[in-house]
């Protein structure tokens, strides 16, 4: 980790006093594929369980997270194309995206509950940094401060149980409070679990707790809301995952509210996307819907619903940040994320239709995708679980498609807009950064044992 972090900081001094801005894409191409094969390369080399000490622990978990972080900001500088066009600051933001990717990978690395937290809040700044440095209108400071109140308020009763523990067990290592759970369970109550996860349920987020995201990724550059919906949402699944392994028997007594809660909501939620008229606020939506799903599976407590979490992290963070790559495509054309303006783009932009098409379909779980393995899983973990809750299940998943269907054809059909007849057709870069997306959801479900 020490000597990632060393490359990243020698990348950024190279990026602040050398001229490569031309060859920009090829660089940061070159420098993500090098640290991915450094990733790789230690496991083959060390064993799986190799990088483990007292300070860092890369398990199954990790490991898939951590690559995912390096996928997604490779593609998110990728995608901001029109920046380094502008020449806005350009320096700037490749140096905020280094300092994230540092921060991301030594969050899913630490072994620490405190550090954990320490870095599970700094990971909120260069996201803001990100909306208030290249947020496209004046709510995106509103927008900010939702996501800032919401996260910070959200922690303050953690911090504050993290130190009673540490006063009574001597001890914050996740290892030696796994050990000591028994103890966890005699002596802690109700408020004390939901007051340990609920910064995690805020981050998922969770319906009820929910507000912040949509505002966050309407007013959040393409880049901004990639992040966020690509692995920003994934350490609160992240972060429940560690916490129930060590709290599991308080778990199992409370954990059907929070399912009950998540289904009703994911739901209700999925019924909201299809009154929406902003393409962004769909997408944003349709992550809260998915990550209800993920949380009444993870709530389980059972094997079955670990796996389809962590499946379902991997291909959400994949499909989501695609498809808004997709809208901001659109909206560099026409100004505007409205269907009422996003019509007809199939007899305009052909080739990007049967993307469109086919991360919609990834989004509504269509097989061969990793989307579909995973709600497999998350179904059969709430299954059988309870049967009380299939009828909620059933609707879940069938206005899923039916909203995924929706952001389809009203933006491909329909009769197009006379000044939309300008539009060129989609960038060679534009349709590398989509298939970098979908490729990956595919190829991961023929090789799903390297991530098990």
């Amino acid at each position: 980790m020490i000597k990632f972090s060393l490359m990243v900081f020698g990348f950024m001094i190279m990026n602040k006093y050398m001229v490569f801005m031309k060859n920009m894409f090829f660089m940061i191409f070159l420098l993500f594929m090098v640290f991915m094969m450094i990733f790789f390369g230690s496991f083959m080399v060390t064993g799986f369980y190799g990088v483990y000490n007292y300070l860092i622990m890369v398990d199954n978990y990790s490991k898939g997270l951590i690559l995912l972080s390096l996928w997604i900001l490779f593609l998110m500088i990728l995608s901001s194309n029109s920046l380094f066009k502008l020449n806005y600051y350009d320096n700037l933001f490749i140096n905020i995206n280094c300092m994230m990717l540092i921060i991301l990978m030594m969050v899913f690395s630490v072994m620490n509950l405190f550090s954990f937290y320490l870095l599970f809040e700094a990971s909120l700044v260069p996201v803001l940094l990100l909306i208030f440095g290249w947020g496209l209108q004046v709510e995106r400071l509103q927008a900010g401060m939702y996501m800032l109140m919401y996260t910070l308020f959200s922690s303050l009763p953690m911090i504050l149980l993290i130190f009673y523990i540490y006063y009574i067990e001597g001890s914050l290592m996740f290892d030696l409070m796994f050990f000591n759970k028994n103890f966890f369970f005699n002596n802690f109550f109700f408020y004390h679990y939901f007051m340990l996860i609920f910064p995690f349920l805020v981050k998922l987020p969770m319906f009820l707790v929910h507000l912040w995201l949509p505002k966050a990724h309407v007013e959040a550059p393409v880049s901004g809301s990639m992040i966020l919906a690509g692995v920003m949402l994934k350490l609160g699944s992240y972060g429940l995952f560690r916490l129930m392994l060590i709290f599991d028997k308080i778990s199992v007594k409370y954990n059907y509210l929070f399912i009950v809660v998540s289904l009703m909501g994911s739901f209700y939620l999925s019924l909201v996307c299809l009154l929406q008229v902003d393409m962004k606020m769909l997408v944003a939506y349709s992550s809260v819907v998915h990550m209800g799903l993920l949380l009444s599976g993870m709530m389980t407590l059972s094997n079955v619903g670990y796996l389809g979490g962590y499946y379902m992290m991997l291909s959400h963070g994949l499909c989501s940040s695609g498809l808004f790559c997709l809208v901001n495509f659109n909206y560099e054309r026409l100004m505007s994320r409205s269907f009422f303006f996003n019509k007809g783009l199939m007899n305009l932009m052909p080739k990007m239709s049967l993307w469109w098409f086919l991360l919609s379909v990834m989004n509504m779980s269509s097989p061969p995708s990793l989307n579909l393995l995973s709600e497999i899983f998350l179904v059969s973990s709430i299954v059988n679980y309870t049967l009380y809750l299939i009828p909620l299940i059933i609707f879940v998943c069938f206005f899923s498609a039916v909203y995924s269907l929706y952001l389809f054809s009203f933006t491909q059909h329909g009769k197009f807009k006379e000044f939309n007849m300008m539009i060129m057709n989609g960038l060679l870069l534009e349709y590398v950064v989509v298939i970098m997306h979908w490729l990956p959801m595919n190829i991961i479900f023929l090789n799903l044992d390297y991530f098990i």
